[in-house]
């Protein structure tokens, strides 16, 4: 669209806006109607620890709300000479589970606990033999009963319980509510209503029947949402907090708040089934969308659903390039101190693709990139390590074909069990993060160790906040009974650039080699972490 058509379509209010709160930054996201962003606005926030808890101050929420419109408002001023008064739709999404509990006066009872609290473990636990599904020590549900097992005082006056997309929209339109992606990290979803499973929701009421609550389960958790319905619309009080200036007007039209999870799905075209997502950073997780249920519960896979209400298993590991970056580092100083300079971006395209020139299995080498405990491997605690024998083929090459492998260890144990034991079919996984800013090498060895054929995407790097205008976009502007990964596929993703690499039988083969070797060698991070003191001394 040219200027002065974007213009005319602001005025109109022929847009759609998405915000979503990230862990380090929240981000607004103003999109026309052929999906692409008009104007965007951020504000960098960080967890604390207090009181033993991760949190975020509830004041900090909302005044990220507010700096991130009001950066996307000032973009559009300053491009467009118009002042942003209203939108076609909005919608909000936030990072999952999470515990925000109120009472019946709207006042929250204890401050936010995140997801990144790990003191939910007999809850989940208990929770999870109950169930006979798994149930992840970050999911709302947990931090509920968790809650009741410490006695704590404010479990009795809980009136409402949601996450951090479901207060913000709950805040701004007094509805809630909650998408059924965000929905699925609060509490199991039965596929077959597209709700909070009834008997696991009858088997938590009796459970805690003894304790006299005045409430159920159910009636304290948000109702559920699928992507394309109308979830309320701003109110009068809503539009004044998103917009303390006074300009913007009530009565847009939102859809349903989602989780991160999600939003990411959509940011990727991956809510089709038998298709994927991977995102590789400080961790990494693969989100497949399945075509049936799992046939038994897997503490290393995750059940969650797409906006639309599918299935997804989410496999997460806690690992994944954080020691690679480190050796990075080294390098560089080396590289520094040879006089040779510090350009990040040469430095990565070099030593990356040395591994393209390696023995296949990584040359006997062995390492482990666990700054963190590893859930899915059972460390409680990490120790990056690298280790060969007199044998290995020390070189270059396999030094930084190894450290690209043991990236990807814990994932692909995950993905064993979804593909090996599930037989779960996968057409593509587009992979998006920062180890792909350098071509072809963190794809292809990716595909080689998943055996799966890998995309990357132009859009990938849009981000969430894009991904949840995209939803606001397709309640708005769906057609009649057109479903989301159509809507999707056939309209916003429909000229999108990408470059997909199949499996190679050579890196496939090399990869088994090396799980062989990195399974075994558990052991020896074990010991690791059992005499090497954290801070180095043992």
């Amino acid at each position: 669209m040219n200027h002065v058509d974007l213009k005319e379509a602001i005025t109109k209010g022929e847009t759609s806006l998405g915000i979503e709160f990230g862990s380090t930054r929240i981000k607004a996201v103003l999109i026309d109607q052929r999906f692409e962003t008009i104007a965007s606005g951020s504000f960098e926030w960080e967890n604390l620890l207090k009181d033993g808890y991760w949190t975020y101050n509830q004041e900090d929420i909302l005044t990220g709300l507010q700096t991130a419109y009001r950066e996307m408002k000032q973009e559009v001023a300053q491009k467009y000479g118009v002042t942003l008064k209203t939108v076609g739709s909005i919608g909000f999404s936030a990072m999952m589970h999470g515990y925000m509990a109120f009472d019946r006066t709207g006042q929250l009872l204890v401050p936010f606990r995140t997801w990144r609290n790990a003191t939910t473990g007999a809850a989940a636990r208990e929770l999870t033999d109950l169930f006979q599904f798994n149930i992840p020590e970050r999911w709302s549900i947990a931090h509920v009963y968790q809650a009741i097992l410490n006695g704590e005082e404010h479990v009795p006056r809980i009136e409402f319980v949601t996450t951090l997309a479901g207060y913000i929209h709950w805040l701004l339109t007094g509805e809630k509510v909650i998408g059924i992606g965000d929905a699925s990290g609060i509490f199991p979803i039965d596929e077959s209503t597209y709700n909070y499973h009834s008997k696991m929701i009858k088997q938590f009421d009796d459970l805690i029947a003894d304790k006299g609550y005045p409430w159920k389960l159910e009636g304290i958790l948000p109702k559920v949402l699928l992507s394309g319905e109308q979830a309320g619309a701003l109110t009068a009080e809503g539009a004044a907090i998103l917009d303390p200036a006074g300009d913007l007007q009530p009565g847009i039209p939102l859809c349903p708040p989602e989780g991160d999870a999600g939003t990411g799905m959509v940011a990727t075209n991956s809510v089709r089934k038998r298709t994927g997502n991977i995102s590789v950073g400080t961790s990494v997780f693969a989100m497949i969308v399945l075509e049936k249920e799992l046939s038994k519960v897997y503490p290393e896979i995750d059940m969650v659903t797409t906006p639309s209400g599918s299935p997804v298993g989410m496999v997460h590991a806690n690992n994944c390039s954080s020691d690679l970056n480190a050796w990075m580092g080294l390098f560089r100083e080396f590289s520094v101190a040879m006089g040779y300079g510090s350009d990040s971006d040469k430095l990565f395209g070099v030593l990356l693709n040395k591994a393209l020139e390696a023995d296949p299995d990584g040359g006997g080498l062995l390492s482990y990139g666990y700054l963190s405990g590893e859930n899915i491997t059972g460390m409680e605690q990490g120790r990056p390590l690298f280790v060969r024998s007199p044998e290995s083929n020390f070189n270059l090459a396999n030094f930084m074909r190894t450290h690209l492998f043991t990236a990807f260890g814990a994932l692909k144990i995950g993905m064993d069990i979804l593909t090996e034991q599930e037989q779960v079919e996968i057409d593509s996984i587009l992979a998006h993060g920062g180890l792909f800013k350098t071509p072809v090498v963190g794809q292809k060895i990716l595909a080689g160790a998943l055996n799966v054929p890998i995309s990357v995407m132009s859009t990938a790097g849009e981000g969430g906040a894009w991904g949840m205008a995209l939803l606001a976009s397709y309640m708005l502007n769906k057609e009649q009974e057109e479903a989301l990964d159509d809507f999707l596929e056939q309209k916003v993703f429909k000229d999108a650039e990408g470059q997909e690499i199949a499996p190679d039988p050579t890196d496939v083969e090399g990869f088994q080699v090396f799980m062989k070797r990195y399974q075994a060698g558990l052991a020896i991070e074990q010991a690791a972490v059992d005499h090497l003191l954290e801070n180095g001394r043992g």
